[in-house]
């Protein structure tokens, strides 16, 4: 605890180093079709310096790209009675829906604890736990699980060593966004490190939303349930109908 608070005590002091991140992406509006098998955003930018760089402490770039969060109910299986059942649940109150991060080195080389916690820029930390533990549970076992699954869905991701970074100043990286993406606005921030330790950042949105048939039938499934419900009742009939016709068609030829 005193190494953090001193940690603290010496980024007040410290004066600003006079570097600015300025960045750009290939494309900040990505759109879900029927055809939809994911996406590859191109983030560059570049390194605007007031005064020539600090010695010393190599510059490091980290980026993350954060989709929307929502609670997450995570539930444990256990084998009762021979088969697997939901035994017991914890609901994690807020978790990204995609979550990558890239980083010019390691993550650890690239940002400290300190500025860790106090960007969230970590898979742990962009995920939030307030409630109260439950007896004989540990929160943080049900939060792992959900790194874990999502991970191994292609939705959390760290690429370290995957930013490029030319002569200090120049840099870009990729960032691949999955066909199994939520609509809504992903948040995409750029930070420029020195020691591990945040000297700038920047932040901007890329939207990301169903259209054409796809955004009619979700308009149509969440506004209108009823008329969803009986269209889908009537194409489903309608299906049936002629495949049974085609069906007999086929006998009689």
């Amino acid at each position: 605890m005193i190494r953090l608070a001193l940690a603290l005590l010496m980024l007040m002091i410290l004066p600003a180093r006079g570097e600015q991140v300025v960045a750009g992406l290939s494309q900040n509006r990505v759109s879900i079709t029927a055809t939809f098998v994911g996406s590859e955003i191109l983030i560059f930018g570049a390194v605007k310096r007031d005064a020539p760089a600090p010695v010393g402490e190599p510059l490091e770039v980290v980026v993350v790209v954060e989709g929307p969060s929502h609670p997450v109910t995570v539930r444990r299986k256990a084998k009762r009675w021979g088969i697997w059942v939901n035994t017991d649940a914890v609901l994690v109150d807020s978790a990204p829906s995609f979550y990558a991060v890239a980083t010019s080195n390691t993550l650890a080389n690239s940002i400290s604890e300190i500025d860790d916690l106090r960007h969230h820029i970590s898979i742990p930390q962009a995920i939030r736990l307030v409630g109260e533990a439950q007896e004989g549970l540990n929160p943080r076992d049900f939060a792992e699980a959900v790194v874990r699954i999502r991970g191994d869905a292609g939705l959390y991701k760290v690429e370290e060593n995957a930013v490029k970074l030319a002569q200090d100043t120049l840099f870009d990286t990729r960032i691949l966004l999955p066909a199994n993406l939520t609509e809504g606005e992903y948040r995409t921030r750029i930070y420029l490190t020195r020691g591990g330790y945040v000297a700038s950042q920047y932040e901007t949105i890329i939207n990301v939303q169903k259209v054409g048939l796809e955004r009619w039938i979700f308009n149509l499934a969440h506004e209108r349930p009823l008329v969803y419900g009986i269209l889908s009742l009537v194409i489903a009939i309608a299906a049936g109908w002629g495949a049974s016709a085609a069906f007999r068609l086929i006998l009689r030829t």
